[in-house]
């Protein structure tokens, strides 16, 4: 692998823009296409960003032969294909979470990327967080000791008309996929994939999940109470108690600035995002991809495919509980 990584943006919405922003800044990486279902939508963002090639197709870009990595940004119901046609041609990929809309089809990419030898992570910034990347090391050395329980959530107050891509189960609508794929992925970083779910939701008319509880459980007798939502402004917050301590995380646990450790017996610890770098910032995502690929390797330790696999597992079984499927899953069984 080259010096410079060149990179293909799939796709042009928010995260899209933000990503291809933070890689102008980011060393040893350049932004040389994108592509969109419209060659004007794809030529627009190529002239904000300063990308000199624009495709309408998302086929076109994943042959283009300077592109060396692609970044897929569109919503969860297309994961599946565009992350399948560029690794088709050959291409490395990283996907935006949740992988797919189902195991099923997070499968048949993992599958597809191992059979090639291809590079495949799935976009979950938070496992690449220096401070998270911290905790999950405390954890392991056994700061807090035996990990007993684990509490996080993720809600938006909305409200979001019917009409918007939340309340929209073609495209995976519903606060699971969008936000509770962080509490689930925080809780399985610690504890692995759970032995239980259980779970409950307020479903939207348009049968996509609301509000969604849930509450997972391991064989060693740790548990975790989880929520999303998009019509409830909740805290943001986490922690995660052990037989010998507790690590509280604030706001925006999944992108934090500081966490707090507290040990039975000792004063409690502040861990703090050092220096300037930005809490929010995607560079840690892409400069891991970046390592990765440099060094030969098809797969990223710190968000490894079997994780996301089962994540993947986990928001299937929830849905199940609650009573969710989208379209293209009732198709399937028609």
């Amino acid at each position: 692998m080259r010096k410079t990584v060149r990179w293909g943006v799939l796709a042009t919405g928010g995260i899209a823009a933000k990503f291809a922003d933070e890689l102008r800044a980011t060393g040893g990486a350049e932004v040389v296409a994108v592509a969109s279902r419209t060659e004007a939508s794809a030529r627009a963002f190529a002239d904000r960003f300063g990308i000199p090639k624009a495709y309408g197709e998302w086929a076109a870009l994943a042959a283009d032969p300077d592109v060396d990595v692609v970044y897929v940004a569109t919503p969860h119901h297309a994961h599946r294909e565009a992350a399948g046609l560029a690794l088709a041609a050959g291409k490395a990929v990283l996907c935006e979470k949740a992988l797919t809309l189902n195991a099923r089809e997070a499968e048949e990419l993992v599958a597809l990327a191992r059979d090639r030898g291809l590079f495949l992570m799935e976009a979950m910034w938070m496992y690449c967080n220096p401070l998270i990347r911290r905790l999950a090391e405390l954890v392991r050395d056994g700061a807090i000791g035996e990990v007993r329980t684990v509490q996080a959530d993720f809600g938006l107050a909305g409200p979001f008309a019917p009409d918007h891509r939340l309340r929209d189960p073609a495209v995976g609508g519903g606060a699971l996929l969008d936000l509770g794929v962080y509490p689930v992925s925080f809780a399985q970083l610690l504890l692995g994939e759970p032995d239980t779910v259980q779970a409950h939701a307020l479903l939207s008319p348009e049968g996509v999940d609301l509000n969604t509880g849930m509450l997972l459980g391991w064989s060693s007798g740790a548990s975790a109470l989880l929520s999303c939502s998009v019509v409830a402004d909740t805290p943001m917050t986490a922690s995660v108690t052990g037989s010998a301590g507790r690590i509280d995380l604030p706001h925006g646990f999944f992108f934090p600035d500081r966490f707090t450790l507290r040990r039975h017996g000792r004063e409690p610890e502040e861990f703090v995002l050092e220096g300037d770098a930005d809490r929010q910032s995607l560079r840690p995502e892409a400069e891991e991809v970046m390592r990765c690929l440099r060094e030969g390797l098809t797969e990223s330790p710190l968000v490894p495919l079997d994780g996301s696999l089962a994540v993947m597992r986990t928001l299937d079984a929830v849905r199940a509980r609650v009573g969710v499927r989208y379209p293209q899953e009732l198709a399937m069984r028609a």
